[in-house]
């Protein structure tokens, strides 16, 4: 794992992307010294940062590492920088002014980049001298900086190969960052390509008549990309943003037959008119008031209450494999067919006739998109899947047998880049039930949970409790579904209750229990990431160390459905507070509530990691990262219980009067986890409480009521 402290990075311009930027860098460790016009500005801007949601800072311990300055006073400390990050004004002129009075100022080996969506990079570096022009790269982040790994590189025809492989490898390993190498044209490759399909999705809207919420429905999940799909897309982007860029590559591709696409649409026109620019003014496509929500019909242009999608064809297909739903759709005399045939089929056809001219290859194209906009294909995979017949291409597969197609027409082979593996691409040693041990190379090996969202089930305990009861080497625990574990089943206390089946929950919260204690005696590292949750948590936390992805979600939530956590992770809060009376008070409160840490960073600070948990750099290589940390893993060892001294009830008690909104019931949940703190005198005597004190939260109507509310609606009851 990378250190970050002592690197010095000086981010120029604290608008959205600057401030963006130096938050994030803050969250990973660097020392960061952001300016702006004078320090006062600098000020303001980082005040509102500190408010915008999402969060770009992790909490104060991020704060701390940055330093707020002017650029008219303090354009010195870029004499220190490692790296130089401009994020000023989208305007050619005052880069280049400024650049003039940083060249004079720059160490010979700082690396100096712009942060530009779409300027032309060799036009900046314009009149500046061969030692500038040889590390000077566009860096397009992507916002907000903190969630989206994206990295557009762009070099100009002046950088110095060898610094573009040192920039990448910075931004890989220190910057957790995925980068693509993009050509210095207009838009590079995400805008150029991206913002055109996000038109062209609002011009067939509005020519076909749809609604909002129908479109949303075909264009997200269903054509493999975010729930965020079109027209909330463009809300987080913001009306003005998006017709900014495009007038830009009008400008600069005044002849390119797809151009007229980026004409500003009748509806985008009107919101930016009214002020409406999107989620950051409030409104946009869609207008949320309280707990109500509005979206804007395209025909009239006033807001009208939204309402469930009606595209029949999208269920009734949804479940085909990606190409054939496609093709299917595609043949559709209805909504669905109509909208794909206008829209998806020229958008393939835009990505096709540029591809040469933006990208190095047909994967940094798809990287792009799948990195930057989260689409689960980038197009020309999206060809292949759908057929390059129905879409009225030349029938040449762009990816076969590990090759990809370059724009000459010939076949090479794709990068291999083990450290970006997912778990999933590692062979299968030994299959079970509910989890794999795979093959991660070099002697090393893994246990992947293979169940729904990681939930951990009687079956899943019992399965890998015989196998972690005759493991001899080093391992590394992780999972394969889209979350590391959101905890236990649901459905099996709820199933159990109904038949007041109170010795198999008991016998179940045993064997959990068990589990963490076999985990205890071997060398785990504990790869998680998404949400980390209960007694996925439980788990966890027994093994060696955790590495965590920054953005997974931790805690033990068991409050929130009526209950304590049984797994052993009461207990085990309870002997990680137990130094102070103060933390065995925040540490109860915090059960009681059952937060959630949003980030890894937010989860050290709640104590649901050990200080010796680490945080991953980069995300995407978590498997590889936990594999490198094998050979330091260790039995953990717990401290001796110590018995509370003090009124440590009476204090808990006081926190607890002080939550807002702490129904009688909560006080009932948080009695029984005071109880756990407070009275037991051994480990074991804290484990069987808690098998005893959950036994009597389950068989309560109020814990059965949030249980299933939970399970049908996917959100807490407050009973």
């Amino acid at each position: 794992m990378v250190n970050n402290e002592g690197i010095s990075v000086v981010v120029i311009g604290a608008g959205t992307m600057g401030s963006g930027i130096a938050a994030h860098l803050c969250n990973l460790g660097f020392a960061v010294t952001l300016l702006d016009l004078t320090r006062e500005s600098c000020e303001a801007a980082v005040e509102r940062a500190k408010n915008v949601k999402p969060a770009h800072f992790y909490g104060p311990d991020s704060l701390a590492r940055l330093t707020l300055g002017g650029i008219d006073t303090d354009l010195g400390v870029v004499a220190n920088a490692t790296w130089v990050c401009e994020a000023i004004i989208e305007k050619p002129d005052a880069k280049k002014a400024l650049y003039e009075k940083l060249e004079p100022l720059l160490p010979e080996e700082a690396i100096i980049s712009t942060n530009t969506s779409g300027l032309e990079i060799q036009l900046l570096a314009e009149g500046r001298s061969e030692s500038f022009r040889r590390r000077f790269l566009g860096t397009h982040f992507f916002n907000p900086p903190r969630y989206l790994k994206l990295l557009e590189l762009i070099p100009t025809n002046d950088t110095d190969p060898g610094e573009v492989e040192r920039v990448k490898e910075f931004l890989e390993t220190r910057v957790g960052r995925r980068v693509v190498i993009a050509k210095d044209t207009p838009g590079f490759i995400a805008n150029r390509f991206g913002m055109w399909a996000m038109f062209q999705a609002v011009h067939v809207a509005e020519h076909l008549r749809l609604r909002l919420e129908d479109v949303d429905a075909m264009t997200g999940p269903f054509l493999g990309r975010p729930r965020s799909a079109s027209f909330r897309l463009n809300d987080l982007v913001g009306m003005d943003i998006m017709v900014d860029i495009a007038e830009n590559l009008k400008a600069r591709c005044p002849s390119n037959e797809f151009t007229p696409t980026l004409n500003t649409p009748r509806s985008v026109a009107h919101l930016i008119q009214q002020g409406s620019l999107g989620q950051k003014s409030g409104r946009g496509y869609y207008l949320r008031e309280g707990k109500s929500q509005s979206a804007l019909d395209l025909e009239t242009l006033l807001y009208r209450d939204t309402s469930e999608p009606d595209v029949p064809s999208l269920s009734a297909l949804a479940k085909l494999p990606f190409g054939e739903r496609i093709r299917e759709a595609l043949k559709l005399g209805d909504d669905l067919g109509e909208f794909l045939r206008r829209y998806l089929i020229p958008t393939l056809r835009y990505a096709d006739s540029i591809k040469e001219e933006i990208s190095h290859s047909v994967l940094d194209f798809d990287r792009v998109m799948m990195w930057g906009f989260g689409w689960q294909l980038g197009p020309f995979a999206m060809i292949d899947a759908i057929g390059p017949d129905v879409l009225g291409l030349k029938p040449n597969k762009f990816y076969d047998s590990g090759s990809m197609r370059t724009h000459s027409g010939t076949y090479e082979a794709l990068p291999e880049e083990p450290q970006y593996r997912s778990i999933q691409e590692f062979p299968i040693i030994e299959p079970y039930g509910t989890f794999n041990i795979r093959d991660l190379g070099d002697g090393a090996i893994a246990a992947s949970i293979s169940t729904k969202m990681g939930s951990i089930t009687p079956e899943f305990v019992r399965e890998f409790s015989e196998w972690v009861a005759k493991a001899s080497v080093p391992f590394v625990l992780t999972s394969e579904a889209k979350a590391f574990s959101v905890g236990y089943d649901l459905n099996f206390f709820v199933a159990q209750s109904e038949q007041s089946n109170w010795e198999a929950v008991t016998a179940g919260l045993a064997e959990l229990q068990n589990l963490a204690a076999l985990l205890r005696t071997k060398q785990v590292i504990c790869a998680i990431f998404g949400y980390c949750l209960g007694a996925g948590l439980e788990i966890a936390a027994s093994c060696s160390k955790i590495l965590a992805h920054p953005e997974t979600q931790i805690g033990l939530p068991e409050a929130k459905v009526g209950l304590l956590p049984g797994g052993g992770g009461t207990a085990l809060m309870a002997l990680r507070s137990q130094e102070t009376a103060r933390g065995c008070v925040e540490m109860a409160v915090r059960l009681s509530q059952g937060l959630v840490g949003t980030s890894a960073a937010e989860a050290k600070t709640f104590g649901y990691l050990r200080p010796t948990d680490l945080v991953a750099i980069n995300p995407d290589s978590l498997t590889y990262e936990a594999a490198k940390l094998l050979p330091e893993a260790t039995p953990v060892v717990l401290p001796a219980w110590k018995v509370p001294a003090g009124p440590l009830a009476g204090m808990i008690d006081d926190g607890q009067s002080k939550i807002k909104d702490f129904t009688r019931y909560d006080n009932t949940i948080a009695d029984h986890m005071k109880f756990i703190f407070c009275k037991a005198t051994s480990w074991d005597e804290a484990l069987a409480l808690e098998r005893e004190r959950f036994i009597t939260l389950l068989a309560e109507g109020p814990t059965q009521a949030r249980i299933k509310h939970m399970l049908e609606h996917g959100k807490p009851l407050r009973n």
